[in-house]
C-alpha cells in the first residue's frame, strides 16, 4: 500500500517496525551563557538545546494488527445473519475490512530545539526581578494520521462543484461559490488500498512553535514574609498534538486531511495565553526565637512556635477548542474523526458567549449534509474555552521532638473560595437525526441541543485535608 503521502510501503519482516532507521546519529548540543555586564546586580543568561524523543513505545500503535489482535469493521447494513456469540476462531466476514494500526516505516526521530534569553536584576537586597524570552521549535513530531484516506481535490479543481448546492441546509452558503482551497472528496472516491479500512498510523510529520514572555518578581520582607509573583504570556502553535482519541478533549484526534497537514495549523490544544501565579509564605512571629512570646517554654512555648501560612493564587486563560460535527461528511470513510463545520457568513455577533449553558453560539456555523464530500473551514482550536482561577491555602506547624526528629502538622484547603472552574464545552455543533428506516440516519444535520453546553468542572469543589509528617 501507499502511505498518506503517496510513498510505497512494502511489508517488512524483522526486528523493527521501521524499514529505514534514521536514528543512528542524533546530535543533541547544549549551550549556556551567563554574563554580568553591569556588575554583580545584573545577570544576562542565554541558552540553547536540541532534544530528541526516542520512540520506545511503538508497539502500542501496532496492537490492532493481524494475526494476533486484529480489529475489523463491517459496512453498514443488516446484521440479521450475524451469529452471536462471535466465535474468535472463525474467519472474518467477507465484507469485513481490517482496521490496522501502525507507524510510518521511515519515521524520523522527533526533535525539539529550545532557546531562551533572560535578564535578572537585583532591585534591592531583598527584591529581584527576572524578565525573559523562552521559545522552542519542534519538527518530525509524531501525529495521528489515517494513512488510507482517499485523496481530496482542492477546489476549484474538478470534480469539486463550482457552487454549494442550492438547498436550505447550506443556509447562507447555498448557491455561493465554493471558496478556493476547500478540500472535497467526490462520492465513490476509492481508498488507496481498497482491501483495508481506515488506519490509525503515527507519522513523524508534525511541527510546532512556542514563544513566551516570562516575568518573575521575588520579595523577601522582614519578619518571615516572602512574596513571589510569576506571569507568562505565551503562544503555542502546531498542526496536531493528539496521538489518540483520548489525548485531548478539546480537538479532533487525527489530522483532518493527511495529505495537507498545514491545514490543521493552529493553537495547540494545551495553549494557555496568560497565566499568573502569586505565592506567599509567612512564618508567624510567635514562639521560641520569634518577636512575640519568644521567651515562652514548655508545652505552651511549643504550641505557639513553628507556625507557617502558605498561599497560592493562580489565574489563567482557557484552553482553545474546535467546534465540530458529530459525523464526517467528507467521504473519507473515517467515522472516528469528525470534521469541522463551515463558518456561517450571515452570522453576526460574538461566537463565544461565555455562558456555561451556551459557551458558544452554534448558529455561527453551517454543517454540510452527510456524504457531501466537504471539509469545513473553521480553524482548528480557533476559540478559547473557560479560564481558571483558584486559591489554595495551607497552615503548617513544625514541632521539634528530638535532636533529629520533627513532627509537622498540615492543614490544607484547595480552592478556598469554592470557585466553579468550568471544563471544555461540548464541541458538537450539529448532529444527524435518525432516518426513516431503522438503524439509519438522515443526511440533513440539525443544531445539537447540547452545543456549547458545559457539563463538568476542571477543578474540584473546596477540599480540606489534614496530615501529619515525621521528618528526620
Amino acid at each position: 500500500m501507499r502511505d498518506a503521502y503517496g510513498k510505497l510501503c512494502l511489508p517488512v519482516t524483522g526486528t523493527s517496525f521501521l524499514s529505514t532507521v534514521r536514528s543512528g546519529f542524533l546530535a543533541q548540543p547544549r549551550l549556556g551563557l551567563a554574563w554580568s555586564p553591569f556588575g554583580s546586580k545584573t545577570v544576562i543568561r542565554a541558552g540553547f538545546g536540541m532534544y530528541n524523543d526516542l520512540q520506545d513505545a511503538l508497539g502500542y500503535r501496532a496492537d490492532q494488527n493481524a494475526p494476533f489482535n486484529p480489529t475489523y469493521t463491517i459496512a453498514s447494513g443488516s446484521i440479521a445473519n450475524l451469529q452471536l456469540p462471535i466465535n474468535p476462531s472463525a474467519p472474518a466476514a467477507k465484507n469485513a475490512l481490517l482496521v490496522p494500526g501502525g507507524v510510518q516505516p521511515d519515521m524520523q526521530t522527533p526533535t525539539v530545539i529550545t532557546y531562551s534569553l533572560r535578564i535578572e536584576r537585583e532591585l534591592s537586597p531583598n527584591t529581584s526581578l527576572s524578565v525573559g524570552y523562552v521559545g522552542s521549535h519542534g519538527y518530525h513530531e509524531v501525529i495521528g494520521v489515517d494513512a488510507n484516506s482517499p485523496m481530496p481535490v482542492v477546489c476549484p479543481a474538478s470534480p469539486c462543484p463550482a457552487t454549494f448546492p442550492n438547498t436550505p441546509v447550506w443556509g447562507a452558503l447555498a448557491g455561493t461559490a465554493v471558496p478556493a482551497g476547500t478540500f472535497f472528496i467526490a462520492p465513490g472516491t476509492k481508498k488507496p488500498n481498497t482491501a483495508l479500512a481506515n488506519t490509525w498510523t503515527w507519522f513523524s510529520e508534525g511541527t510546532s512553535s512556542y514563544n513566551s514572555l516570562q516575568v518573575d518578581l521575588k520579595r523577601r520582607f522582614s519578619h518571615g514574609l516572602t512574596l513571589r509573583g510569576a506571569y507568562t504570556w505565551s503562544k503555542s502553535l502546531d498542526d496536531g498534538d493528539s496521538l489518540n482519541a483520548t489525548a485531548a478533549a478539546n480537538a479532533v484526534a487525527l489530522l483532518s486531511n493527511p495529505y495537507f497537514p498545514r491545514a490543521d495549523w493552529g493553537l495547540s490544544t494545551y495553549d494557555v495565553r496568560n497565566i499568573g501565579v502569586v505565592t506567599a509564605t509567612y512564618e508567624l512571629p510567635f514562639g521560641q526565637g520569634r518577636r512575640y512570646l519568644g521567651s515562652e517554654g514548655g508545652v505552651w512555648g511549643q504550641s505557639v512556635s513553628g507556625w507557617t501560612l502558605n498561599s497560592i493564587v493562580t489565574a489563567q486563560s482557557g484552553f482553545p477548542f474546535t467546534p465540530q460535527l458529530s459525523y464526517n461528511p467528507s467521504n473519507n470513510g473515517d467515522t472516528r474523526n469528525p470534521v469541522r463545520a463551515f463558518l456561517n457568513p450571515a452570522f453576526t455577533g460574538p461566537v463565544v458567549l461565555g455562558k456555561p449553558n451556551e459557551w458558544f453560539d452554534p448558529n455561527a456555523f453551517i454543517a454540510p449534509p452527510n456524504n457531501s464530500g466537504f471539509f469545513g473551514n473553521v480553524g482548528r482550536d480557533k476559540y478559547i474555552g473557560p479560564g481558571l482561577a483558584t486559591w489554595d491555602f495551607s497552615v503548617l506547624k513544625d514541632t521539634h521532638l528530638f535532636e533529629r526528629l520533627n513532627l509537622q502538622f498540615r492543614a490544607e484547603i484547595f480552592n478556598l473560595l469554592d470557585r466553579a472552574n468550568f471544563n471544555t464545552p461540548n464541541l458538537i455543533t450539529h448532529v444527524l437525526l435518525p432516518g426513516a428506516a431503522p438503524g439509519t440516519t438522515s443526511t440533513t444535520p440539525v443544531v445539537s441541543p447540547a452545543a456549547g453546553v458545559i457539563t463538568s468542572t476542571s477543578t474540584t469543589a473546596r477540599q480540606v485535608q489534614f496530615g501529619l509528617k515525621l521528618l528526620w
